[in-house]
């Protein structure tokens, strides 16, 4: 019998829509309607329609050698300059997502912060595994940089963010960008994020009900991502951050998990180890709150944490 998770742990707000999820892990063969299905499902509800907002699709350079890469821009309508930016880098485990499907994020972001957002249409695994989706995000930061003035945005003020796989994208892209001496990042927000294939940590063996996202996605996920390097010593820390032996020099951090999410222990763990490396780190734990929760706009709890992520990218990039 498949475990199921005790409904009197979950928040009181998330256990009538808990009861409605449906089951299921994920196949290789069933991928495809996957796809379909959660591109079918704006995350946080449809994107509200604001005439002082622009969202056009763009055709960027991609990594040497590879090709293009689709980001979707979202900006004021009206053209001043030195606005912040934000890097958003969406989720779905590595296998599934658009940036179509956090319209409401990006847009939400553009009004509260006055930013100009550029979303990464990276490749999926596992027909793209490591490291052509973070190549892609790379090559998506190099054009924001290099492109910041077109757009109206102070290059000194770039944020990166993203949420589950969105959000181990940003980690990771943090340590490339150190490592390469690449475009400066002046935030990073990895939101829950999915930064450790190995699956060790105690919430990684405690979520096993296939109504969140438990240790078989996960597996299937990591599986896709890392291809021929999936469960072995020798993963780089690129593909995995809580591989990183040195987190020394990265930019200050906002995340945020729920304490029933599998992600709970890598997250704190990873943030604990920002602090011993001089990295600032703002560490919020949503009691009773499973995986993607903020999304959930028509709850308190998936408002206010969805509220305090633009409230802290704000405060990290508004002069």
């Amino acid at each position: 019998m498949e475990a199921s998770i005790d409904i009197g742990r979950v928040h009181p707000e998330l256990r009538d829509m808990l009861k409605t999820m449906p089951g299921g892990n994920f196949t290789r063969e069933g991928l495809k309607a996957l796809r379909d299905m959660m591109n079918q499902m704006p995350l946080g509800g449809a994107a509200p329609q604001d005439p002082s907002i622009s969202v056009t699709n763009r055709m960027i350079p991609g990594p040497p050698g590879d090709p293009e890469v689709r980001v979707r821009v979202y900006a004021p309508a009206d053209k001043a300059a030195d606005r912040p930016g934000i890097l958003y880098i969406h989720g779905g485990g590595y296998i599934v997502g658009t940036p179509e499907t956090t319209d409401f994020s990006c847009i939400h972001m553009v009004q509260e912060i006055g930013c100009v957002v550029v979303s990464v249409d990276y490749r999926l695994a596992p027909e793209t595994p490591y490291p052509g989706p973070l190549e892609d995000c790379y090559a998506a930061l190099k054009w924001f940089a290099e492109n910041a003035a077109e757009l109206g945005v102070d290059k000194s003020r770039i944020a990166v963010a993203g949420g589950s796989a969105g959000g181990g994208l940003t980690a990771a892209l943090c340590l490339l960008a150190r490592d390469r001496k690449g475009p400066a990042i002046v935030f990073q927000a990895p939101l829950y994020p999915m930064i450790d294939d190995r699956n060790i940590t105690p919430s990684s063996h405690e979520f096993l009900d296939s109504r969140f996202w438990n240790r078989a996605k996960n597996e299937f996920g990591w599986e896709a991502y890392l291809g021929p390097l999936y469960k072995r010593e020798n993963v780089p820390y690129y593909a995995a951050p809580a591989r990183a032996a040195d987190l020394s020099g990265l930019p200050p951090v906002y995340t945020c998990v729920g304490e029933l999410d599998l992600f709970r222990d890598e997250t704190i763990e990873y943030c604990t180890r920002l602090m011993q490396a001089s990295v600032s780190v703002e560490l919020h734990v949503y009691p009773g709150c499973y995986h993607g929760f903020d999304m959930y706009l028509h709850t308190e709890v998936g408002r206010r944490a969805e509220q305090e992520i633009v409230q802290a990218l704000k405060r990290a990039l508004v002069k």
